[in-house]
């Protein structure tokens, strides 16, 4: 008997929202901007694309694409989706691998 397997669709898991903030928070490490969109794709799958499009006015097909991880949304495309998914950019200093020069001392 051969055994039958499915597609994982991660938006099936992201049913709390401590389960949204991991998964968020694990794209916005990679600080690769389509993984980003697509992230929040399946969290926006995962909440009601639907009713989020009818929040923040875009077509659901029009926001569908914006967050396939192929296009190219708006930075206010991806601020409208946070807020409305209760989620927010706050800026975080980087950890430094390089350390910064300092001024060299001036021989007076």
């Amino acid at each position: 008997m051969a055994l039958k397997t499915a597609p994982f669709d991660a938006a099936e898991v992201l049913d709390t929202k401590e389960a949204i903030e991991e998964f968020i928070a694990a794209a916005f490490e990679t600080e690769d901007p389509a993984f980003i969109a697509k992230a929040l794709g399946t969290i926006a799958r995962a909440r009601n694309m639907s009713k989020l499009a009818e929040e923040i006015g875009m077509s659901r097909p029009a926001l569908y694409r914006a967050l396939s991880g192929k296009g190219n949304p708006e930075f206010a495309t991806i601020t409208k989706v946070m807020r409305a998914l209760g989620l927010k950019l706050a800026p975080v200093k980087a950890q430094s691998e390089v350390p910064m020069r300092r001024r060299a001392k001036s021989a007076d």
